[in-house]
């Protein structure tokens, strides 16, 4: 199976009505003239995926600029009938699809720990993407900065409707790699919440993890926040004093109420005074989000520290603890602070997080990065993006440096599922799919891309490669637990056979917990 190639897009957002027949004309014209050329696969099916500098045009069609219209209903015009639950997808206003990257991985770990506390997580809680992006996958790395663009597809059970997976990849990540000082300032909620078990003496052990693992030449402040905040460790250079830092890390205690806007505030005023020329600088926030002291809103905190989030590019990280947890607000501080967030509920989720994966959470390779897929109207006949719903970008800022996007490091992945239509006999090309960043250092901008043809879809899902099926398990389990109708979706109990054979398959611990966490829903169900 075939994808790959390059070339540059332009915008528009996704999931709505078809164009006209004319605007769609026109939008082929205007794609055959561009130029794209990419055919993108998965790893694990022993086939190929090339990426090229989108400065190259080649010559595939690239999508055209949008245009808002009416449009034919896609079911009347391809005179097909779509039935429950694909109804419950609206039909596209044009063809493109735009996005801002995302790592985050918070809302899958924490329904994981909801479910295995025998509750059911919260519909609102749940975000598909953050699902798909807990896991390993196949696709092929770049060797620099910057990504490679794979995308392939499989049919599912539901007549007509396909699951389309776009990866993007970056640089392995690499402990021995030469990366940039780093220079982190730990923000710790000490709040009254943070006593019980798991909270604070999870985040002490974690932090401790890390600061043994981080190099001499990295530097750590660390500030507390209760009802109020305090700078306990101004910012200090690892080297010679890793037992200052651990001092200050086993001295921490709980105390009374969460004023998290008076943490994230300091904090940041801690990170810009001992800001560091060419290291990465980074606020990494450790709480349970339970803020009810002071400022409660991400906006207008995070609005306090725009200057030290623009000027400086100080990024933030959030890691979330405790079985009470303010999903919402740390989510949405994460977004607005350029970061990401992760859920720790044991010391194997600590672990993971803070020493397995520390390159790629305290480097960057990529800074405001987004994504723009663009299908086909002549073979697509609806499509609807997997989550994704906080991150959306109007199709016409795709290159617009200017608006925020995702900040990527090494080592990451970064994996966006449709639901797509394709028209009946449908023949041909169906979507291109392109990654937009800026270089974290010079700021200069790059793009890649990657193309799909309906003769590459797998016949079905078992046909995938096992990285792409469980992809397509974990985004049915976020949709069994938010909404349900998702096309093909086979329900818990066939989605928990299908993870289990998996894991066996995979020999993947991440893919047994994605098992186990389906079948406590199943039960609760």
């Amino acid at each position: 199976m075939k994808t790959h190639q390059t070339d540059r897009t332009r915008p528009r957002q996704e999931c709505a009505h078809h164009r006209p027949r004319r605007l769609r004309a026109t939008l082929l014209a205007l794609t055959a003239a561009s130029g794209l050329l990419l055919t993108a696969c998965g790893a694990g099916d022993g086939s190929s995926s090339n990426t090229s500098d989108a400065s190259n045009h080649t010559g595939f069609p690239a999508p055209a600029p949008a245009t808002t219209s009416g449009g034919d209903n896609s079911s009347e015009q391809d005179g097909e009938q779509t039935g429950t639950p694909a109804d419950k997808i609206a039909p596209s206003p044009d063809y493109l699809s735009t996005f801002a990257l995302d790592v985050d991985t918070a809302s899958y770990g924490y329904a994981r720990r909801v479910l295995a506390d025998g509750g059911r997580p919260d519909p609102s809680t749940i975000r598909p993407e953050e699902f798909v992006n807990s896991f390993r996958q196949d696709y092929e790395r770049p060797d620099g900065n910057g990504f490679t663009v794979t995308v392939d597809g499989a049919r599912t059970d539901k007549s007509n409707w396909s699951l389309v997976r776009v990866g993007l990849a970056t640089r392995t990540a690499d402990d021995n790699a030469e990366r940039p000082p780093a220079a982190l300032t730990f923000v710790i909620d000490v709040s009254g919440s943070m006593a019980e078990t798991g909270r604070l003496d999870l985040a002490k052990k974690s932090l401790d993890e890390m600061t043994d693992r981080l190099r001499d030449d990295d530097s750590v402040a660390l500030v507390t926040f209760s009802d109020e905040a305090e700078t306990v460790l101004p910012m200090t250079r690892l080297d010679g004093h890793r037992g200052k830092v651990h001092d200050a890390i086993d001295e921490l205690e709980t105390q009374s109420s969460t004023n998290l806007g008076a943490g994230v505030e300091t904090g940041y005023a801690t990170a810009t005074e001992g800001l560091r020329k060419g290291a990465t600088n980074r606020v990494v926030l450790i709480s349970d989000g339970l803020a009810n002291t002071g400022d409660t809103s991400a906006d207008s905190i995070l609005e306090r520290v725009a200057d030290e989030r623009r000027d400086h590019g100080i990024t933030l990280f959030g890691v979330g603890v405790g079985s009470d947890y303010g999903d919402a607000l740390m989510e949405k501080l994460a977004d607005k602070g350029d970061g990401h967030t992760a859920y720790v509920s044991d010391d194997a989720d600590a672990r993971k997080v803070f020493v397995d994966q520390l390159p790629q959470n305290i480097d960057l390779t990529a800074r405001d990065a987004k994504a723009q897929v663009a299908f086909d109207p002549e073979t697509v006949a609806q499509f609807h993006l997997i989550g994704y719903e906080d991150r959306k970008v109007a199709d016409d800022d795709f290159r617009d440096d200017n608006v925020d996007g995702g900040e990527i490091g090494p080592g990451h992945t970064v994996t966006a599922l449709y639901a797509v239509r394709t028209r009946p006999g449908a023949d041909g090309h169906l979507a291109t799919a392109s990654v937009r960043w800026l270089d974290p250092d010079s700021r200069a901008p790059h793009e890649e891309s990657g193309q799909l043809e309906t003769d590459a879809l797998h016949d079905s899902l078992t046909d995938a490669s096992d990285r792409f099926q469980v992809t397509a398990v974990a985004a049915y389990f976020a949709d069994s637990l938010r909404s349900g109708d998702l096309p093909g979706n086979p329900g818990l109990t066939e989605l928990a056979t299908r993870a289990h054979a998996l894991a066996k398959k995979t020999e993947d611990k991440d893919v047994r917990q994605l098992a186990e966490a389906i079948d406590e829903a199943a039960r609760a169900d």
